[in-house]
């Protein structure tokens, strides 16, 4: 059977594909687009806390570089448009959308000592934040969060509140998406197939309900981007895209929380987190590890991690609540960590993944602006317009650190992991200083092992120094002469 003229093709189904699909199909009702993804399996969307927060992701690392102002700024602009995009989605959903979505506004972070000084750092930077960008950010009394009851040797001591930060329950938001993509007549959705080049322009999506085709692509298939670009053209000079498999759970509170609570984003996690859900039940997450592919199931150490730390640090009265789910997904992280997003050399094929922890929350936003780009006239290869354009596909890795300081920040990071864990060492000698110089030490070769040209972001660092340590190298310098090659 001959395959189906299209449009355009969106690959991949969370939330970023979804809200593309929905974005273009909505702007042009002659448009004629295809969405092809699963919605099963370990995909980072299902599985997400849903803070629509730019404020609370903010580092002290990412308030001194320039790519982390940049991503600062994204959020910040996602954040706006949330609410309208919210109301769009909901209103062509109609009647499909679930009743109660979890949207709401207030965040809550805290300062707690179950940590290092990374914290502190990034605590402070927040506030700085919030008057660059004229968003409000209050000092509140820890003893005031509603539904923060942790241990009294892990309470916080100080806390911001932060009222216009938003969070929203990830289930109920995709079956939201979900009813308002069926409500578009010229959309149509199809399970995960195999995405080919055309000899002449254009691409072919083979699924299992038939072929389409079509001179426009889209990939944003989060972490299985790379082995999909890789099969359709294997000297694409396209960031590669590894996995940061996460984990979390839902609990069946005691009472409805009315805003969220954590802490900042600390070693390999998105901080220490409890996020209301449309049912009153509460989100708790999140666990992160760096992968070279997705995995399909959490690890045990990643639920014992959360389940300690969450019953300590965020409400102990959680010990006798119900676990009502285990979440279980895979992130998008590029190899130097940031966004990778807007348009290829081969024309007609744009890319909007790597967006590690920030795809739902930065969705309205992406689906807008690659919108518009896709359905102006012009060429197909210039970047996108703001701070997008710092994150183009095609590009040297990001190395907004040297080798060294890079290799410091992925120490200390370990070092505040190793607090958080309650590691003592012997009061003795010069034991205290032993585990920071051993991690600093380890970090050191692991950097110095990579290519010229590429410096692992701290939340790859595990993968430098384990067994992949090789493989994320050889990672490195493909990617790097596929980019050089395609200069010449």
């Amino acid at each position: 059977m001959a395959a189906q003229e299209v449009d355009v093709l969106v690959v991949g189904a969370g939330a970023v594909g979804r809200s593309i699909a929905f974005a273009l199909a909505s702007a042009e009702p002659a448009l004629r687009v295809v969405l092809a993804g699963d919605t099963g399996g370990a995909a980072a969307s299902k599985a997400a806390g849903a803070m629509l927060g730019a404020l609370g992701e903010v580092t002290a690392q990412a308030a001194r570089t320039r790519h982390g102002r940049l991503r600062t700024e994204i959020a910040v602009s996602a954040a706006a448009r949330w609410p309208a995009w919210r109301e769009r989605v909901r209103a062509r959903a109609g009647a499909g959308a679930p009743a109660v979505d979890g949207y709401g506004t207030g965040t809550f972070v805290m300062l707690n000592a179950v940590s290092s000084r990374l914290d502190e750092a990034s605590f402070t930077a927040i506030a700085q934040a919030a008057t660059e960008h004229g968003l409000a950010c209050h000092e509140s009394a820890p003893s005031d969060i509603p539904g923060y009851h942790p241990l009294d040797n892990d309470r916080a001591l100080r806390a911001w509140f932060l009222p216009q930060e938003g969070f929203l329950d990830a289930r109920a938001w995709l079956a939201t998406l979900d009813a308002a993509l069926e409500a578009l007549p010229n959309l149509t959705r199809t399970p995960a197939g195999t995405l080919a080049a055309l000899p002449a322009r254009g691409y072919l999506l083979d699924t299992p309900t038939g072929g389409f085709r079509a001179p426009r692509t889209v990939v944003a298939a989060g972490a299985w981007t790379t082995p999909l670009l890789e099969a359709l053209d294997p000297d694409l000079p396209v960031v590669p895209v590894l996995a940061a498999a996460g984990t979390a759970f839902t609990l069946d509170g005691q009472q409805p929380l009315p805003a969220v609570i954590r802490t900042p984003n600390r070693a390999f996690a998105c901080g220490l987190h409890t996020v209301p859900q449309a049912d009153g039940s509460h989100y708790v997450g999140a666990s992160a590890q760096p992968c070279l592919s997705p995995t399909p199931l959490p690890a045990a150490g990643a639920l014992r991690f959360l389940l300690d730390n969450a019953l300590s640090q965020l409400d102990h009265r959680l010990a006798t609540a119900s676990v009502m789910q285990i979440h279980h997904g895979n992130r998008p992280l590029a190899l130097d960590g940031h966004p990778v997003i807007g348009p290829t050399p081969r024309e007609g094929l744009w890319v909007a993944s790597g967006t590690h922890r920030d795809g739902l929350h930065a969705s309205p936003l992406i689906a807008t602006v690659l919108t518009e780009a896709l359905l102006t006239s012009g060429s197909t290869t210039a970047a996108l317009p703001g701070p997008f354009a710092a994150f183009a596909p095609t590009r040297p890795p990001i190395t907004d650190l040297t080798i060294k300081e890079a290799a410091a920040e992925a120490a200390a990071h370990h070092a505040a992991l190793a607090a958080e864990a309650r590691m003592r060492p012997p009061l003795t000698g010069i034991w205290p200083r032993t585990l920071t110089d051993a991690y600093e030490g380890l970090m050191d070769r692991a950097y110095a092992a990579m290519p010229d040209g590429y410096v692992p972001p701290p939340d790859l660092a595990p993968l430098a120094y384990e067994g992949n340590g090789p493989a994320l190298a050889e990672l490195a310098s493909s990617y790097l002469s596929r980019y050089n090659a395609h200069l010449t």
